[in-house]
């Protein structure tokens, strides 16, 4: 009985020895709850404010904000090509470069006859290097440039092991992702600078959130973008000029397999145009963002989710984008 005792005495005083620190795990956990539900607030609500409530309003004078001319970097596919119609939709004359003259005329014709702007076409191959840029840079020398988008990118294939890639595609990688972005801005913004008004819009992407395997070199060359536009935001602000890192996740394009879940999932990866009218009204309002409603929530769960999950789940989505790709091809 004497034990019994003693042992129900030594277990009220380690509970009352606890209890403190009961209390100071509780105050923690309350304080980790509440700051995680402000910060998920906090995100919804600039999620509105963003891509919903500019919308609703007058749409913003471009030409006034920045200049009269746009240069567009990639402009015959995808979200280049939609950015640059979007543009043009404001009225801004459109500078279009790319490397396939022929597509370049057929969308400067489609943007200059639908919209009533002025189109000038530009052929360039950025895989090659240095040399084009001194005919780039005479062109554009006594032009207004108020806005540059740069949008040209090399990607893979399809998803692959880093291993699988050819050389080539390495050095397009390098040159078209990350050279091409960098001197265009060396070309423009001097212009922009002494203006003290213009914006630059570098689109990167969804897979720089985090280490993306199957897609090591297109994931950190985008990464290298997002970084590269940010901090140029930091340098050039106060000199008037907005830079911004656009970074989309899934949109759907010409090369998207027909029947894959990307074309059944509009919500998820809209079209380019679509893509394009919700980007173009974020422009001078984030710095950097994804440019749609649904991308900044795949954003949101990229951020908040472990490194790991991440992981499994680029591995499982990329083994699927690749097994379609080869089906399509076979």
């Amino acid at each position: 009985m004497a034990a019994v005792d003693s042992f129900y005495l030594l277990y009220r005083e380690i509970a009352r020895s606890c209890n403190c620190y009961m209390e100071a795990l509780a105050l923690v956990g309350a304080w980790y709850t509440a700051r995680k539900s402000i910060t998920v607030i906090c995100d919804f609500y600039s999620l509105v404010r963003l891509h919903f409530i500019p919308r609703l309003g007058s749409r913003p004078d471009l030409i006034k904000q920045y200049g009269r001319w746009a240069v567009v970097s990639g402009a015959t596919d995808g979200i280049g090509k939609a950015y640059a119609e979007e543009l043009a939709s404001h009225g801004l004359n459109i500078i279009l470069i790319s490397q396939e003259e022929e597509k370049l005329q057929a969308v400067a014709k489609h943007i200059a006859d639908t919209y009533r702007v002025e189109t000038v076409v530009m052929v360039a191959d950025f895989s090659r290097g240095r040399e084009i840029y001194a005919p780039i840079r005479e062109a554009l020398r006594d032009r207004d440039i108020g806005i540059l988008v740069n949008d040209v990118g090399a990607f893979y294939p399809y998803p692959q092991y880093f291993t699988q890639l050819h050389e080539n595609t390495l050095w397009d990688i390098v040159n078209v992702n990350i050279a091409a972005a960098s001197l265009m801005v060396h070309i423009v913004l001097p212009g922009m600078v002494e203006r003290k008004k213009g914006a630059i819009v570098t689109v990167s992407s969804g897979s720089c959130c985090k280490p993306t395997p199957q897609l090591a070199a297109f994931s950190a060359s985008k990464a290298y973008l997002d970084h590269f536009s940010r901090a140029l935001q930091y340098e050039y602000a106060s000199k008037g000029i907005f830079v911004q890192s656009l970074i989309p996740f899934y949109v759907t394009t010409s090369v998207t397999a027909p029947g894959s879940f990307l074309h059944r999932c509009p919500w998820l990866a809209p079209s380019p145009r679509v893509y394009a009218q919700h980007a173009v009204s974020t422009l001078g309002i984030s710095k950097r963002t994804t440019g749609y409603w649904s991308h900044s929530i795949q954003f949101l769960f990229a951020q908040y989710m472990p490194e790991w999950l991440w992981v499994w789940g680029a591995n499982l989505l990329n083994r699927s984008l690749r097994k379609e790709a080869l089906s399509c091809q076979a």
